[in-house]
């Protein structure tokens, strides 16, 4: 097989073209289209490396292999040979990314090429069906969610604590104390992206709106406190942040989740959801 000679490091001349790449699938590419949206090609203000596998600058051509290399891994597409491009740059640097994530096929790819120098990983979750609605939810809207206020933060936090400690495995607050963690809660309230319910002034329902692109939102940290689960709020919780991302924001509504959850997997389908792609995800 044609081995590819390298993955070449994007910039502002591939903009158009990255635009169309991105665009022919918009909800697998939410993630870096938000960032590309904002901030262009610029690495500095990307906060991360877009690279292509092949292509010429400035010239308008389709990539058979884009990644993205930021806090997280995300290769959005490519074969065999542009994955190996992808991994052969990104082994010439010490690793700082977080996770490996995005479309299932690529993410596992990648990792096959990664895994002798990475590995092993904390967990390897290889099946994560994408699901998308662009429409209103099946399910009646809980009318007591709402946008969090930025006073209300130290109520809400908690909540997005035990939130990240249960999905992911480790304590957001570890390293540096929560700053960073508590600063992007704050960013997310601070943008009208963070929902919640609140009984006597404590989290019953959380849920947020993670990468918003011009199109599609990504519904991220859904949560129900431990002694309310089973009594159906994830599941009208959810259908209110639908409902802001669809009707209030003008987006489809994207989400992706653990096959093995079975029952936050059923309840996203009650809401009206449908798997539109697969995702993975690496954990360092």
């Amino acid at each position: 097989m044609l081995r590819l000679a390298g993955a070449r490091l994007l910039d502002d001349r591939d903009y158009p073209a990255v635009r169309a790449a991105l665009a022919a699938d918009p909800v697998s590419s939410c993630m870096v289209s938000a960032r590309v949206e904002a901030a262009g090609l610029d690495p500095w203000r990307l906060g991360g490396e877009l690279w292509a596998a092949d292509g010429r600058p400035g010239r308008s051509t389709r990539f058979q292999g884009l990644c993205f290399a930021g806090p997280n891994l995300i290769p959005l597409r490519g074969n065999a040979s542009a994955l190996r491009s992808f991994a052969d740059r990104a082994l010439r640097r010490q690793r700082t990314c977080s996770s490996l994530v995005g479309p299932a096929e690529q993410v596992l790819g990648l990792w096959d090429e990664l895994s002798s120098e990475w590995g092993p990983a904390r967990e390897v979750r290889g099946d994560q069906p994408l699901m998308a609605l662009d429409g209103s939810p099946h399910v009646k809207a809980d009318p007591h969610v709402r946008a969090v206020r930025p006073d209300e933060l130290d109520r809400y936090l908690p909540a997005a604590v035990a939130m990240f400690i249960e999905e992911v495995g480790v304590d957001p607050r570890s390293g540096d104390g929560g700053a960073s963690y508590r600063a992007r809660v704050s960013e997310l309230i601070a943008t009208g992206r963070a929902f919640a319910r609140f009984e006597d002034g404590e989290v019953v329902f959380k849920a947020e709106i993670g990468a918003m692109s011009a199109g599609v939102g990504q519904i991220q940290g859904v949560w129900v406190h431990p002694e309310r689960r089973s009594a159906g709020l994830g599941t009208a919780g959810t259908a209110a942040v639908v409902n802001r991302l669809v009707h209030g924001l003008g987006r489809t509504a994207s989400l992706y989740v653990n096959a093995f959850n079975s029952p936050a997997l059923a309840a996203y389908r009650r809401i009206g959801f449908q798997q539109v792609g697969q995702y993975a995800t690496v954990l360092f």
